[in-house]
C-alpha cells in the first residue's frame, strides 16, 4: 500500500470514528447481545420520608444465584445515586434491610440482552438521570455502626417505586446477570 493510500485510509477512518457517539457505548462494554438470565426484584415495602425498600421479597421469583428472567425481557433497570444520605427514623437497619446511602429510580424499560456489561447497565443509569448513577447492586444496602457493613436481598432507599414492577438488579458475586 502506498503513503498515499495508507493516509487516505488512516484519515476516513478517523473521520468516521468521528460521527460515533462518545457515549454510544461504554470503553469496557462487551460486544454482542447477553444472553444469560438475569436478577430481577420488586418492591417490597414503603417507610417513611418517601423511602422505599427493594429486593427479593418471598415468593418472588427473584433468584440471585442464576438469574430468573431471560434477556429476552424488557424490564427498567433498578439505579443508585449514593449520595450520603442519612437514613430517616424509624427504619429498621440490618443485613437484609441495609441503608442505601442515596436515592433510587427506574429507568426505561431495557431489554436483558442490551445489558451486557455492568458499564453496559450503568449507562442506562447515566442516560436517565446523569453522572453519579449507577445499576443498583444486590449488596447496597448497609448496615451497622456508622453503616459500614453490607448486606444482601434487600436495601432501603429514598425514591419512588410503583409497586408490582420487576427491574433488573446486579449482583457482583453470582452469575446472576445478563452479561454473566
Amino acid at each position: 500500500m502506498t503513503r498515499t493510500k495508507r493516509l487516505a485510509a488512516a484519515a476516513a477512518a478517523i473521520a468516521a470514528a468521528a460521527l460515533v457517539p462518545l457515549t454510544a457505548v461504554p470503553a469496557d462494554a462487551a460486544t454482542g447481545p447477553a444472553t444469560h438470565y438475569g436478577m430481577t426484584w420488586g418492591v417490597v415495602a414503603y417507610g417513611p420520608e418517601g423511602t422505599v425498600q427493594v429486593g427479593g421479597p418471598a415468593g418472588s421469583p427473584s433468584d440471585a444465584y442464576h438469574g430468573d428472567t431471560a434477556p429476552s425481557a424488557s424490564l427498567p433497570v433498578l439505579c443508585l445515586n449514593v449520595d450520603g444520605s442519612p437514613a430517616p427514623a424509624g427504619l429498621t437497619i440490618a443485613f437484609h434491610n441495609g441503608w442505601a446511602l442515596g436515592t433510587v429510580a427506574l429507568s426505561q424499560p431495557v431489554k436483558g440482552s442490551r445489558l451486557n456489561s455492568r458499564a453496559a447497565a450503568d449507562s442506562v443509569c447515566q442516560a436517565a438521570y446523569g453522572s453519579g448513577w449507577r445499576e443498583a447492586e444486590f449488596h447496597d444496602g448497609h448496615y451497622g455502626p456508622n453503616l459500614e457493613q453490607t448486606g444482601g436481598w434487600t436495601f432501603w432507599a429514598y425514591g419512588n417505586i410503583p409497586s408490582n414492577t420487576r427491574f433488573w438488579t446486579a449482583i457482583n458475586d453470582s452469575p446472576a446477570n445478563p452479561w454473566s
